[in-house]
C-alpha cells in the first residue's frame, strides 16, 4: 500500500475551508453585535426625543414647533424599522455562517477519519511486514542452530 496519503490535498483544503468559515462566523457575529448596538442607540435616542417632546408641549410650544418634533419623531420611527431590517438580514446572515461552519466541520471531519484509517492501515501492514521479517530472521537463526548443533 502507498504511505502516503492522496487525499492529503483534501484534508488540507477541508482544515481551510473550517478556518475560514470560523473566522467568517466571527465577523458575521461581529457585525450582528454593532448592527444590534446601532438600533439600541437609535431606540435610546428616540426615547430621549419623545421625553423633550412631552416637556415641550407642556411648556407649551407653537403648532410648528410641534409639528418639527412630529416629523423628527418620525424619521426616527422609520430609521429604527430599517435598522430593524437591517437586524434581521445580520441574522439570516449569521445563521448561514453558522450552516457554513457545519458543513465545514463535518467535512473536515469526514476527511481526517479517512486520513485516520489510512495512517491505521500503514501502521498494521508495516507491523505485519517487520513480524514478517522477524519471523523469517528467526526461522534463519533456528535452522542454523539446528544445523549447528545436529554436526558431531
Amino acid at each position: 500500500m502507498n504511505k502516503t496519503f492522496s487525499l492529503q490535498p483534501l484534508v488540507d483544503l477541508s482544515h481551510h475551508k473550517n478556518d475560514a468559515a470560523t473566522i467568517k462566523l466571527g465577523q458575521l457575529n461581529q457585525q450582528q453585535q454593532a448592527e444590534q448596538k446601532k438600533l439600541e442607540t437609535l431606540l435610546q435616542f428616540r426615547r430621549d426625543y419623545q421625553n423633550k417632546f412631552r416637556e415641550a408641549t407642556q411648556s407649551g410650544m407653537d403648532q410648528h414647533g410641534l409639528q418639527n418634533f412630529q416629523n423628527f419623531l418620525d424619521r426616527l420611527d422609520e430609521a429604527v424599522h430599517q435598522q430593524r431590517g437591517v437586524i434581521e438580514q445580520a441574522n439570516q446572515s449569521f445563521a448561514q455562517g453558522q450552516d457554513a461552519l457545519h458543513q465545514a466541520q463535518r467535512t473536515m471531519k469526514s476527511f481526517d477519519t479517512l486520513a485516520q484509517r489510512h495512517a491505521e492501515s500503514v501502521r498494521l501492514q508495516t507491523h505485519q511486514a517487520d513480524q514478517k521479517l522477524q519471523d523469517e530472521q528467526s526461522g534463519r537463526f533456528a535452522a542454523r542452530n539446528d544445523a549447528s548443533t545436529d554436526k558431531p
